[in-house]
């Protein structure tokens, strides 16, 4: 499965990259209600960590993301079942709950988004490390040229007396 299609389902709630329940029932071919009674069935094997429940507040939050992206299907009763959010390790934790072959190639999937997500953040943190270092060595070479010139000019103002000119000099009979 495309990594960029899986990528477009993971959202930040709680400060945790998560995927919705119905989001992974669509990636996995199952209904709603058969993964969430599958993990229900087996409810110990998802701590708060790898699972929870989104609040009301953060369900309208989600729905309310984006134009042209509809990350809750509109319509859905937000009150009539809670909405499970799952992180890597949740779902991870989801290969062992759900056991059909389509389960395990998109659980692996998923696992590369996640991963690709990762390394993408950490290449960003890199790069804005490197241009603030850049931006601050630049700003210091900017200093000590203003510096120097600075000693120039004050140098030169000091300096009174007329300066020779140089050239080609013709004398004043000739002209």
């Amino acid at each position: 499965m495309e990594l960029q299609i899986i990528q477009n389902k993971i959202f930040e709630v709680r400060g945790l990259r998560v995927i919705i329940d119905f989001h992974l029932a669509e990636l996995y071919q199952v209904e709603t209600r058969a993964l969430k009674q599958a993990v229900r069935r087996n409810i110990e094997r998802f701590p708060e960590d790898f699972m929870f429940v989104l609040t009301n507040q953060e369900a309208i939050e989600l729905i309310n993301i984006g134009v042209s992206q509809s990350v809750i299907p509109s319509g859905y009763n937000i009150g009539a079942s809670k909405i499970f959010a799952f992180t890597e390790q949740g779902v991870a934790m989801l290969s062992s709950v759900l056991r059909s072959k389509i389960a395990i190639e998109i659980n692996i999937s998923i696992m590369r988004a996640f991963v690709a997500l990762r390394q993408y953040a950490l290449g960003y943190a890199d790069l804005s490390q490197r241009l603030e270092s850049f931006m601050l060595e630049t700003n210091m070479q900017f200093n000590e040229v203003y510096q120097a010139l600075t000693e120039l000019a004050s140098v030169r103002e000091l300096e009174d007396k007329p300066r020779k000119r140089v050239g080609y000099l013709q004398d004043e009979e000739e002209q």
